[in-house]
């Protein structure tokens, strides 16, 4: 059994899930509807810097963990403080449903 110190969930997130909503004329737009908010453990993993179309484009990777929540999927995302983390990837920590772990994607910092 993994032991996670639930003392280390301080950082409040709030977790988001995207609606289409049709524009009337043949296309669509993403919102971002607010579904939650979580206290969670955040901790970089990595970052990158790729130089293309003639700029730089910066992506930081976080591992985010949880109290499990059956209703975390990819696709989603957190908010933190106005920055957006995709996410990714959602795993059971243990197989014991008492925690989740995001792998996250963060985009043009």
């Amino acid at each position: 059994m993994l032991f996670i110190d639930p003392g280390r969930f301080r950082t409040e997130l709030k977790l988001q899930k995207a609606k289409t909503v049709q524009d009337g004329l043949g296309g669509h737009s993403v919102e971002w509807r607010e579904i939650g908010v979580v206290l969670a453990h955040v901790e970089p993993v990595s970052a990158q810097s790729r130089f293309r179309a003639g700029q730089f484009h910066e992506t930081v990777s976080h591992r985010i963990t949880l109290r499990f929540r059956q209703d975390v999927r990819s696709g989603m995302r957190f908010v933190k403080q106005g920055r957006a983390l995709e996410i990714v990837g959602v795993q059971d920590a243990d197989e014991t449903g008492r925690y989740l772990i995001c792998l996250t994607r963060e985009e043009g910092r």
